[in-house]
């Protein structure tokens, strides 16, 4: 089966660009991680090895993608700082929303990029994107009891703890959610 190069537009913020990454490039960077094939024709470098040495939501986006390539436009995104041209982290929705409008968002930065506002201006810009699309109605972020910068960054936008689950992988996770009428309201586009 041949899969796209197509690529979603890239979501622009003040300080940084999240570049979506094709359905080739995302089995490539699962399956050949040192290949630089994957960096070919883009404008950023990988200095920080995200996705890499440490796969993140790649194990669970490949078969999903391999499965049916059209939910790849909810999938993974560098975050790529503008000014160096670097990839600083990674951010993916874990799927298309649900039957009633519900989408979730992972989020994942390198440590010297952390607590510098770089993870609220992802989300914001995953966000608004994402509020564009139509069924979506309500926004969800799960996050360890125990992650305190994660929990405050969240609390940020007005998102509400409505509960609690168990990830099999993570453990114990908070669920926070905030309807997307809410979030506009919130949260304007700049």
């Amino acid at each position: 089966m041949n899969f796209s190069l197509t690529q979603e537009p890239v979501i622009y913020t003040p300080r940084l660009e999240l570049h979506h990454i094709c359905a080739n490039e995302l089995f490539t960077l699962f399956e050949t991680p040192e290949s630089d094939s994957i960096y070919i024709g883009h404008t950023y470098s990988n200095p920080f090895r995200v996705l890499v040495d440490d796969k993140g939501p790649l194990p669970w986006r490949v078969p999903q993608v391999r499965e049916n390539e059209s939910v790849n436009k909810w999938f993974v995104r560098w975050i790529v700082l503008a000014e160096t041209r670097e990839i600083i982290g990674s951010t993916s929705f874990h799927g298309a929303p649900d039957q009633q409008g519900m989408i979730e968002i992972g989020l994942g930065l390198e440590e010297p990029f952390r607590n510098r506002g770089f993870g609220y201006e992802s989300l914001l810009g995953m966000w608004q994107w994402v509020l564009t699309q139509p069924h979506v109605q309500m926004l969800r972020y799960t996050v360890s009891p125990d992650n305190a910068p994660s929990i405050a960054l969240i609390k940020k936008f007005g998102f509400v703890r409505v509960g609690q689950q168990m990830d099999e992988v993570d453990g114990p996770e908070d669920i926070f959610e905030m309807s997307a009428s809410e979030f506009r309201r919130d949260n304007p586009a700049t």
